[in-house]
């Protein structure tokens, strides 16, 4: 039997390359939900793509021990509308759970890209986060690209290949911009299949890598510069945290420097003036909002060296553990982890 408290449902892992960042991320959130105002359902997504309902114990969520015949059972979203349930196979027939909101910490691909908040949309389960067109505006890198630049703010520039046979078009490109350029996937995250080529005789083999993670692929030019984050929340009148700061050693914040900080650092908050923060934190709202975003996000901008700002990417799930930079911008203004779960949970109620 369930109570009376908002059910909030907590979807994990996922069809993504990204799967075992949202284990991480799934278990500091459910861990720092308050079971006193809420009930909590747990579903995990495999990483080939089916759901269960998981009732084990959390610490096995993040070193991926929770998916077993003893903990797991087959279950589902129901999409009629207003039903607002999950619907579980067990031997015995089918039960079902009422969810009042749901919490997708999904990263990448089938998760963070639209797909899920369709679903939780149609059923009509407000979501904790961005919905379906925003997520997948943001996933899309040519898209937002183009709509943040209809708001006057610059974004790098790049052009889409759509096959390796458009290899002598990338060059020509290249060789227009100047090296190096960066190569990366139209729909990725966590810096998967991103290169920076230095050279062009490198520029195929990066483009080949990037074709591994979608069927599309960014030639880019490459900003001389820093890159910053800033952490929104909100809806109609957006919030930021503080701005962070990546200084990177290497040539790239990849995906092993973003989660193990061996050469890199990250400096909260940034290391610029007030009036260059309070410029961020204003472009990142009018990007937050030009997306459509809502609940919460991470907008991620470069700084040039003559102090231009340039959009990078907005990401609408950004990792969430407690030393990950959404929590530690939000950190640096006084909210701490649990405060920031139940705000967000609470932001989601009244206005989503």
């Amino acid at each position: 039997m369930q109570d009376n408290k908002k059910q909030i449902l907590v979807i994990f892992g996922g069809c993504s390359p990204e799967y075992s960042v949202s284990l991480s991320s799934a278990s500091a959130v459910i861990k720092n939900i308050n079971r006193e105002d809420y009930g909590v359902l747990l579903m995990g997504i495999s990483k080939d793509g089916k759901t269960y309902l998981y009732e084990g114990n959390v610490d096995d969520i993040e070193p991926d021990k929770w998916l077993n015949s003893e903990t797991c059972t087959r279950a589902m979203i129901s999409q009629e509308r207003g039903e607002g349930a999950v619907l579980v196979f067990r031997e015995s027939g089918i039960e079902s759970f009422r969810v009042d909101l749901a919490f997708p910490v999904l990263h990448g691909q089938n998760g963070e890209d639209g797909t899920i908040q369709g679903l939780l949309e149609l059923a009509g389960i407000k979501i904790i986060g961005c919905g379906t067109l925003s997520s997948a505006l943001c996933m899309d890198k040519v898209r937002s690209h183009k709509l943040v630049s209809l708001e006057g703010i610059t974004v790098p520039k790049g052009i889409v290949i759509e096959s390796i046979n458009e290899l002598e078009r990338a060059r020509l490109f290249a060789r227009e911009l100047g090296y190096p350029v960066i190569v990366k996937p139209i729909k990725a995250g966590s810096s998967y299949g991103v290169s920076k080529v230095k050279e062009e005789e490198n520029l195929s083999d990066a483009i080949e890598y990037a074709f591994k993670f979608d069927k599309r692929v960014m030639i880019e030019e490459f900003i001389d510069g820093f890159e910053v984050g800033c952490a929104v929340m909100g809806y109609s009148k957006p919030e930021t945290g503080e701005i962070d700061e990546i200084e990177i050693s290497g040539d790239l914040f990849d995906f092993f420097e973003k989660y193990n900080l061996v050469t890199s650092k990250i400096h909260v908050p940034a290391r610029v003036s007030k009036e260059k923060s309070d410029e961020l934190k204003e472009a990142a709202k009018k990007i937050y909002l030009a997306l459509d975003c809502s609940g919460f996000a991470r907008v991620d901008m470069f700084v040039r060296k003559n102090g231009e700002v340039v959009f990078n990417e907005t990401n609408t799930i950004p990792g969430f553990t407690s030393h990950s930079r959404y929590p530690m911008m939000m950190k640096a203004i006084g909210l701490g982890f649990s405060e920031l779960v139940a705000l967000l949970i609470k932001k989601a109620i009244e206005e989503g």
